[in-house]
């Protein structure tokens, strides 16, 4: 930990570990357990150093072991930024304008995955859990997205851990936002286009009541799906595109800044230049 002296050279209090971001600010993690007097010590003092040096926005990652600390930040000022399971960050801001730190994650993000087989069936689900317990609708699967799983690969797993059926991704048929949805969060929703490989489903006992291949007019006519104009309107979408009349998106790889890794673009490769896209498009058509 580094130290501040007097000017007769005793040492008079130690600073919190931090290291420079990108931005102008710090990032101080915490990992050695203390108590929160010292802790309060050394904030201070740290807090006077990066006045003087012109540092902005301060980042505290205090992990949930270190739980008793956060009282202390807070009452300096500190405000919670976010939270996950092992910690909780905390920001502060030094100067006297606006601050410009960035905002903790809006959204959450969802899949739905409509996999139909060459008899025209589509793959449906009955929840064990959540709205549609014990309803009796029949539903396309859905799931949310990990943490650092593109869309078409979340889509894929979701249909495979909720039913057994193995898959691959065709394309990106549309998505829809809502707000206040998860924890006064937003919610972005895609809907995928999944072909099957694999034929014999092998339910999840936990999330899923039934699953079964049922013929795409029986799903479409259920009184829920007709009432409701979201799955409205995806019925309508997938019968345009099972005519041609409708496009939906493929993930192109893609880099972004600076040594970020390959992310995804979604685009409507088929009016595109074919021939230049198909070179780099590692997913089948």
């Amino acid at each position: 930990m580094e130290q501040m002296f007097g000017k007769n050279g005793l040492k008079k209090v130690q600073l919190l570990p931090a290291r420079n971001d990108e931005h102008g600010g710090v990032i101080v993690e915490l990992q050695e357990p203390m108590d929160s007097n010292v802790f309060y010590s050394m904030l201070r003092a740290s807090l006077v150093q990066w006045r003087l040096q012109g540092k902005r926005g301060v980042w505290i990652k205090v992990p949930i072991g270190l739980a008793n600390l956060i009282d202390t930040a807070v009452k300096e000022g500190f405000w919670f930024h976010h939270a996950e399971p092992s910690y909780l960050m905390l920001v502060y801001w030094i100067p006297k304008t606006p601050d410009t730190i960035p905002a903790n994650a809006t959204h959450r993000v969802g899949i739905g995955a409509i996999v139909m087989n060459e008899q025209r069936e589509l793959l449906v689900v009955q929840e064990n859990s959540g709205n549609f317990k014990g309803t009796g609708i029949w539903k396309i699967p859905t799931g949310v997205v990990e943490e650092g799983e593109d869309i078409f690969e979340g889509a894929i797993r979701e249909v495979k851990e909720e039913t057994g059926i193995d898959t691959e991704f065709v394309e990106l048929l549309a998505f829809s936002q809502t707000h206040k949805s998860f924890f006064e969060k937003s919610d972005l929703f895609f809907v995928c286009v999944l072909r099957p490989f694999s034929f014999a489903i092998e339910k999840q006992d936990l999330e899923i009541e039934a699953a079964q291949w049922m013929p795409f007019e029986e799903y479409a006519a259920q009184p829920f799906i007709q009432k409701h104009s979201f799955f409205k309107y995806i019925n309508d979408l997938w019968l345009a595109k099972e005519v041609g009349k409708y496009r939906g998106f493929v993930p192109v790889p893609i880099t972004s800044f600076f040594n970020d890794p390959i992310s995804y673009l979604y685009v409507n490769k088929r009016d595109l230049n074919q021939q230049n896209l198909s070179k780099i498009h590692p997913l089948k058509e």
